[in-house]
């Protein structure tokens, strides 16, 4: 199990979270919430109630999880995948790559990338597939194999804050022996998760958005 980053942010289950991660996930990379609460980038560049939430987050993080945060890797490798927050071919710069523009821009990159690269930070569920030839196509379905000649960029939505209009939390399985990749939606308790924010000092939206799916 690997968790993409962004730990976390905007909830108020702050070392809940970090408890829970430091648990199951075998390897844990470095969100740039993760980032900025931990020291290691510079946020005053964002929305006010993002600000907020950051600075309220580092004000509650226990000691021993902010080192945890200040100790996480940038990006993964294994066997032919790669794991990254963000843009894997510059994942401290914490870019996007949810929109086959985006995807088109790591053409050139194309010796630089795994096979298979799984991305986190925009909360979507997307996949796309590179081809040396320049072709860029967008992959639709929620299960997949992967094409021999092809490289793919997957991002696997969000487990605590989806943002496609499906309230469900998200997670990505990958078959490495059948090449497979695969989406996967359950249902998880909204209405606690968003009481816990209305009940902090945190922007309403932050609570009222996990009923939306947005």
């Amino acid at each position: 199990m690997i968790c993409l980053g962004d730990v976390i942010g905007y909830g108020a289950s702050v070392n809940e979270c970090c408890d829970l991660v430091r648990k199951v996930s075998e390897v844990t990379l470095l969100g740039n919430h993760d980032a900025a609460v931990s020291g290691r980038m510079d946020y005053s560049f964002y929305y006010d109630a993002a600000r907020h939430a950051l600075d309220w987050t580092a004000s509650r993080i226990d000691p021993d999880h902010l080192e945890w945060l200040r100790s996480l890797p940038y990006r993964h490798q294994l066997d032919g995948v790669q794991f990254s927050h963000g843009n894997p071919v510059n994942p401290e710069a914490y870019e996007y790559v949810f929109a086959i523009e985006q995807a088109r821009e790591l053409l050139p990159h194309l010796g630089a990338l795994a096979d298979v690269n799984f991305v986190g930070h925009s909360h979507l569920c997307k996949a796309f597939a590179l081809h040396p030839g320049g072709d860029v196509t967008e992959v639709v379905a929620t299960r997949f194999g992967i094409r021999r000649g092809y490289k793919y960029v997957v991002s696997v939505g969000s487990v605590g804050q989806p943002r496609d209009c499906d309230n469900r939390a998200c997670f990505v399985t990958y078959d490495t022996e059948e090449r497979v990749v695969e989406f996967h939606r359950v249902p998880y308790d909204i209405e606690t998760s968003a009481q816990k924010i209305f009940d902090a000092d945190l922007a309403l939206n932050f609570g009222k958005r996990l009923f939306l799916g947005v």
